[in-house]
Parts: structure tokens; sequence; C-alpha cells
């Protein structure tokens, strides 16, 4: 997290101390870093410019769900990004945002009438469609308005990713996609539907992935099943290969993005020029953590310290409801204190104030620390106020955007009143 550093003894955001900003905005407080964002982006973006690959033949899909921030997504889309949804809801954000409703493909297992129904009037760019009642059902509403659907279908190759049980996708027993074995018949039955037309392929295994042998796997399966179709007179204009490149939490390597994108793209190439005479098919990638994961911290204030006959505990003021991470399936984050430490440390489990013995956001961390310190939970840019709650009725964080040493508030701190504002008394 190279745009997260300490200066003078202070740990700041590229130019700006993040003491100052929990002065102004409070804490919990969400911060992200432009500078990381693009440099992040970029690596996408300049591989596939190094492979000879222009907007016609690679497109990279930002993953909303990931961090759907309108000023995270308007950024994004300026710099050239299309966009990975799985919901309408996230459709209506990233056209308030600015994004172009023809670069979204949309992702998810269960998505409703009124969902399809919205995206077809937005004219998306792709449904990727991952059951045959799905299938069916879009078939349906397409019909209704007067459309055409283009889809990809998911496929799951069943590539062990290696990755945690929770954010593996990609095998028998995942609730996504279309099994490999019968996704030829799947993509035979969308060629007969007379409001669908078949675009693509899709293809996801899972998240957190350091090394890129396994999408290189699933890669290897998607490209035998597209000649299989090629062979029934199915022609495919897209392979979409998902995202999942991995970032650093605590010392993890995960393979660099341009070392991955060659690789593929090597790939692909070969294939085409063997199979195709060189046709090019449009390569999609649908990457979220590894844009915005360390482009964000959340900050947060320590309320007390307990200390224990077998334990101690540092109660802040953020919580598993500000980032669930921790809680959801034990993820680690980095802890740093917002001032460089000074005196005796001491081990400490970092707790929140939810009642909830799951309410952990670091366990068995070296703190020199004090009531009213502040600590950097780092690494918190992807799947964290994206899964914030309102749990115990509180607030959901303040977000700031920190560029070069401006900062921008891009969204404000929930009041409590907003939180029960849409509930009813019954006389």
């Amino acid at each position: 997290m190279s745009h997260f550093s300490y200066r003078n003894g202070s740990l700041h955001a590229e130019s700006v101390s993040l003491d100052s900003l929990a002065r102004q905005y409070g804490t919990p407080l969400y911060v992200y870093s432009k500078a990381a964002l693009v440099e992040n982006f970029s690596a996408y973006a300049n591989a596939c410019k190094q492979s000879g690959r222009d907007d016609s033949t690679a497109l990279v899909c930002y993953s909303v769900k990931s961090n759907s921030n309108l000023a995270v997504l308007n950024l994004l889309g300026k710099l050239g990004s299309g966009f990975d949804i799985v919901s309408g809801g996230e459709l209506l954000r990233v056209i308030a945002a600015g994004g172009d409703p023809r670069r979204v493909i949309f992702s998810g297992v269960g998505k409703g009438r009124d969902e399809m129904r919205l995206a077809l009037e937005h004219d998306i760019l792709c449904f990727n469609v991952e059951s045959i009642p799905e299938l069916h059902r879009l078939n349906e509403v397409a019909g209704e308005v007067g459309k055409r659907a283009r889809v990809s279908l998911r496929v799951n190759p069943n590539v062990d990713a290696k990755t945690h049980p929770y954010i593996s996708t990609g095998l028998k027993e995942n609730k996504f996609g279309v099994a490999y074995e019968d996704a030829l018949d799947c993509y035979r039955t969308a060629a007969s539907l007379p409001h669908i037309e078949v675009v693509g392929i899709d293809c996801h295994i899972g998240s957190q992935l350091l090394d890129d042998a396994p999408l290189l796997e699933a890669l290897d399966k998607v490209i035998e099943l597209i000649d299989q179709l090629a062979a029934e007179n199915i022609h495919l204009h897209h392979l979409d290969i998902g995202g999942g490149i991995g970032i650093t939490y605590d010392d993890e390597k995960p393979v660099p993005v341009g070392d991955y994108l060659g690789r593929l793209f090597a790939r692909v190439d070969a294939w085409r020029k063997e199979k195709y005479a060189g046709k090019a098919i449009k390569v999609m990638f649908e990457p979220g953590r590894s844009i915005v994961g360390n482009a964000g911290v959340l900050i947060t204030e320590v309320q007390y310290l307990k200390h224990g006959e077998t334990k101690n505990f540092a109660v802040v003021d953020a919580a598993m409801n500000d980032l669930m991470r921790p809680a959801l399936y034990e993820a680690w984050h980095g802890v740093k204190t917002v001032r460089e430490q000074s005196g005796t440390a001491q081990v400490y489990d970092v707790v929140g104030p939810v009642c909830e013995s799951g309410d952990w956001l670091a366990r068995s961390r070296s703190l020199a620390i004090e009531p009213g310190a502040l600590l950097a939970l780092m690494s918190a840019g992807a799947y964290g106020m994206t899964m914030a709650s309102n749990y115990n009725t509180r607030g959901r964080a303040a977000e700031v955007l920190v560029d070069g040493d401006r900062v921008h508030l891009i969204r404000r701190r929930e009041t409590p009143a907003e939180l029960f504002a849409l509930e009813s008394i019954v006389s």
C-alpha cells in the first residue's frame, strides 16, 4: 500500500494525514487513495494495450460489489472501465455515477424479472446467465419488452481456486454457473430461443487468487468449449475470464496483473492463430479487489483497553457492521497506529462495541496504544463499506477520497434519525 505511508511520525494517505481526517470527519472513517485506484486499474488497462488490444478486443469490467461508491465508479468509468454488476440497484448506481450501461455485464444467480426488465431497457452489454431456468425467464422478459437479450453462459469449470471456501466459486458444489458437462446443451437451448442472442462465455472461479495457474486452467477448459460450440455453428464474440487476482493483506505475494494477463493473452492468441486464422475474440475481465482493496483503509479510535488474565482487548469504535470480513470468514487485515508507535507494546485483540462475540477486527496484534489512539485497518477498500450494515442501530461510516493534498467527502456519515426514517409505528 505505497500510497499509505508514515511522514513525520504520522500515517498519511497520499499527502494528507489520517489524524487530520479523523479530526475533521470523525471515526469510523473509510479513506481511499485516488492515486492507488488509478494505478491499480491502469495495471489492467496497460497490459491490454501492451498486448496490442484496444476497446474492441479487450474490456475491463470493474466488479461493482467490491466498492460501489459513486465517486469510485465515476473515476473508473472515466478511465475507461466497464462494470460487472449483480443487481438492479448496482446498475442504477453505475448510471448515477455517469457510467455507460452498454458497457455493463450482469452477473448473479438470482436475477428477478424487474431487474431483467431494467437492464434490457438500458440496453446493457450482456447478461451472464447462470442456469437454464434463468435463461427461460430472460427469454420471456425480453419477449415482453420486444427485445433480444444478449447473453453469455457462466460456465463452472470445476477448477479449484485454492482460496477460502466462502470466496471459491468454480467447483461443482458451488451455487454459481452452469456445470461444464451441461454447458453444450445449455448453449444449444440458448441458441434456439427467439429472444436470446448468444454472444459470449463467462467463467469466474473465485477471488483472492495468488497464483494464476487455476485461472489459466479454467481458460483452457473454456477454449475447449468454444471450439465445440463453433463446430455446431454457435460462434461467440467474447470470452470473459472473470476476476479473482488477489492482493497483499499480510505477506501474500499475488501474481502481478501484467504477468498474468501476458500469459493469458499469449494463450488466447496462439489458439486463435491455430484454429481461427488469427481472428480476434474480445477478452473481458471482472476485477474488483485487485483494484480497490489496497486503495482504502478504515480509521478507528480506541475507546477502552481491557487487560485480562488470558487476553487483552482494545475496544474500538469500528465494529463488524463497519468491516464484516473478519467476522464472516476470519479475514486478516493489517493494523497500524496512525501515530508511529512508541512505548511498550502489548498483544491485543482489536474488537468492536457490537453485542456479538464475533465482533472482532484483528486478533493478537502487538500495539503500543492508549485510549484515544487512532488505528488504521489496512487493505479495507474492497468488501468493507459494501458489506456494512446498521446492526445495533449504528450509522455507517463516512467515506473520503484523497487526491494528493485534496480531500473529498464522498459519503457522509449516517445519522440515527436516518436509520429509522423508513419505519412507522402502528397505532
